[in-house]
């Protein structure tokens, strides 16, 4: 390791770990920090060291639910430690930055979850920052989860050995339904200051992100309108004003000639968390829907077209992306095992000097995608280049 790290009596390093914030993505994460050496052979044991939040009963007793050793309430001390090798970020965006860049130039690697930083400028900071530590053998990743979804990761193989052969066209949907009830409370998440974006750099960031994951190519143009179709929410004794979007559709143009369209919405009632895509080439096809994630459909074009069509690949092979670390064929995995094959390609990056993906780079490339899309809406989906 390049961080200071010790033995743990079974021939492994430690790597002392500090999360920050610990509500839906801290339990997520603690989970993954859990058990990701218990089922894969990573080079380094973490060791889930301290929880950071605002409130100090809060963060103790979610320290003690979660599994972390201590609890605490100023992470600009937390990351001053020299116990502590790496920090996680969990917390809404409007605080990514402050907190990832101080990491840094503290000498922790850094994990932050998506999407990067809720500003172009701020994105753009992080990543210099990133590219500084790295001249130091520091390291940074953004959590873009859904790469490590087996059928996806098994997509972007075949999609890279030219079984697709020249993509043509790309279809992504992200679809939740959780704000479908006009009298759900106010959230941060409908903040802008807090979020940057609504349902657009919410979920519409995993699908731009994926997307470019799996076809191996970036967008380089979009063309987008948004809507907010509650503008105010309960909150407290009154109402607030909701300042974010609540669905983003866009059409966008890859930098090898390839077509896509977009959407992102949480109010498709009856959707709890479709996240939907599929490419055509002109060999073949692929479709693939994360309410059913163990699976991926594949068309063939060179096949007789008697016999020809869409197949269900069950994804559950051993010599599946990260399958055989789990269960026998056909016990299916979950939404929580992505977060732990995040963490064994971190720990094994890390371990070997190397630049774990997807880089702080990556992000900056997803947040001016966002960018684009709500500059075209507020121009009357005007196309711009990104």
């Amino acid at each position: 390791m390049t961080q200071q790290a010790s033995g743990n009596g079974g021939g492994r390093k430690e790597l002392g770990v500090a999360m920050v914030g610990h509500a839906f993505m801290g339990a997520v994460h603690s989970q993954a920090w859990r058990s990701v050496a218990r089922f894969f052979d990573v080079p380094v044991t973490p060791k889930m060291a301290v929880l950071t939040g605002r409130d100090a009963d809060r963060t103790a007793q979610a320290a003690d639910r979660m599994g972390w050793e201590s609890a605490s309430t100023d992470w600009r001390a937390v990351i001053a430690r020299d116990d502590i090798d790496l920090v996680d970020i969990c917390t809404p965006g409007d605080t990514h930055a402050e907190i990832a860049i101080a990491a840094l130039e503290a000498g922790k690697h850094v994990l932050c979850e998506k999407p990067l930083a809720n500003t172009v400028d701020e994105a753009q900071r992080m990543v210099e920052a990133a590219e500084r530590a790295r001249e130091r053998g520091v390291y940074s990743m953004v959590a873009f989860n859904y790469r490590r979804v087996p059928a996806l990761a098994f997509a972007r193989k075949l999609v890279a050995e030219g079984r697709l052969g020249e993509l043509r066209h790309v279809r992504a949907v992200y679809l939740q339904d959780w704000l479908a009830d006009a009298d759900s409370p106010m959230t941060w998440r409908l903040r802008k200051e807090q979020a940057g974006s609504g349902a657009l750099g919410d979920i519409g960031a995993h699908i731009i992100d994926a997307t470019q994951f799996v076809t191996g190519q970036r967008i380089s143009g979009v063309s987008g309108l948004t809507e907010t179709f509650v503008r105010q929410r309960p909150s407290g004794e009154g109402t607030e004003d909701v300042t974010v979007d609540d669905c983003a559709i866009f059409t966008a143009r890859f930098d090898s000639g390839a077509v896509g369209s977009f959407e992102a919405t949480r109010y498709a009632l009856g959707r709890k968390n479709a996240m939907r895509m599929e490419i055509n080439g002109s060999r073949g096809s692929l479709s693939f829907d994360f309410e059913s994630m163990n699976e991926l459909w594949f068309h063939d074009g060179d096949e007789d077209p008697e016999t020809g069509g869409f197949r269900r690949i069950v994804v559950t092979e051993p010599t599946h992306p990260y399958l055989g670390a789990w269960w026998p064929p056909g016990h299916v995995l979950g939404y929580e095992h992505t977060f732990t094959h995040e963490l064994a390609d971190l720990l094994t990056a890390l371990a070997a000097g190397t630049a774990p993906e997807p880089s702080f780079a990556d992000g900056l490339r997803v947040q001016r995608v966002l960018s684009a899309v709500e500059h075209s809406a507020e121009n009357g989906s005007k196309y711009i280049q990104v």
